[in-house]
């Protein structure tokens, strides 16, 4: 009962998230991506590019691109516009403009799993195997379907639409200030060349991995975490390959070899793949 008078509280005063009910206006832009695929950092490179004046720590992202899913309705109608939002949610016919983040899955299961031993949500004796099996069927993050369907779902349809702008994550990390320039092109920012590097050196990993260290609280992602696992690993691409043992890798490419395939992601067990076909993406399989 108290839990219900508290809730019916915070939806009157507009404390409560508004997840889908969010009230969407045409110049808003969503940065997208499934859990794990880059966009804490995308989101620092976002609010350094935003930012000139000073450097963007995670209280300033939080401030300028701020996530749907932990922020009030009343903060959200309280920003500037246009507004740029963060959001793992799977494809929304309303959001005018997205810029989404893909990642190799086979890595964002690796990066998803220890985020969750640092979350709490799993121990550290927790199977891989079995992890992975659940992070195929979508219940690893079950607000936001697995991988495959969470992609899919914006790709088959927005893909090729100039309102939305698909990064790669592993792109972004070998040529972040080339990547860069088409995100700051699609907010409309202009940039120098100067500036640009300017931002990637604030937002590198280095930096952020400071920032984590004496700013943890400030971010619903790291605050309630344990100390001794670090939210911002080794920022690379292909620890996979170190991480999962070639049968797990195949169970991944095996789900979703067509999706992978499409999106330039090299398989290791090619045998398994067939020409990408969005029929055959199944988005109901949860």
């Amino acid at each position: 009962m108290i839990n219900f008078v508290t809730a019916g509280i915070k939806r009157a005063f507009g404390l409560h998230r508004p997840g889908r009910e969010l009230h969407i206006f045409p110049d808003d832009t969503f940065l997208v991506s499934y859990p794990k695929s880059g966009n804490t950092w995308t989101r620092m490179l976002i609010a350094n590019l935003l930012c000139p004046a000073k450097p963007a720590d995670f209280w300033t992202i939080n401030r300028l691109v701020p996530e749907l899913e932990g922020a009030s309705k009343r903060d959200l109608a309280r920003m500037a516009r246009p507004r740029i939002i963060k959001s793992h949610f799977s494809f929304d016919s309303r959001y005018p403009r997205v810029i989404y983040i893909v990642r190799d899955p086979r890595d964002v299961v690796i990066s998803e799993y220890h985020y969750q031993r640092k979350t709490r949500q799993i121990d550290d004796q927790y199977p891989l195997a079995e992890y992975v099996a659940r992070f195929i069927a979508g219940k690893t993050c079950p607000n936001d379907g697995s991988w495959g369907q969470n992609v899919a779902s914006w790709i088959v349809t927005r893909q090729g639409d100039p309102s939305f702008l698909l990064i790669r994550y592993e792109t972004l990390l070998s040529d972040t200030a080339g990547q860069l320039t088409k995100v700051a092109a699609f907010l409309g920012v202009a940039a120098t060349p100067q500036r640009l590097a300017e931002v990637v050196n604030l937002s590198s990993a280095e930096r952020m991995r400071k920032l984590e260290a004496t700013q943890s609280h400030a971010s619903s992602l790291m605050k309630n975490g344990r100390k001794d696992v670090a939210f911002v690993r080794a920022a690379k691409s292909g620890g996979w390959k170190a991480a999962l043992s070639k049968p797990l890798a195949r169970e991944i490419e095996m789900a979703w070899s067509p999706l992978m395939q499409h999106l330039g992601y090299e398989l290791d067990f090619p045998g398994s793949a067939k020409a990408f076909d969005p029929t055959d993406l199944v988005l109901s399989q949860r």
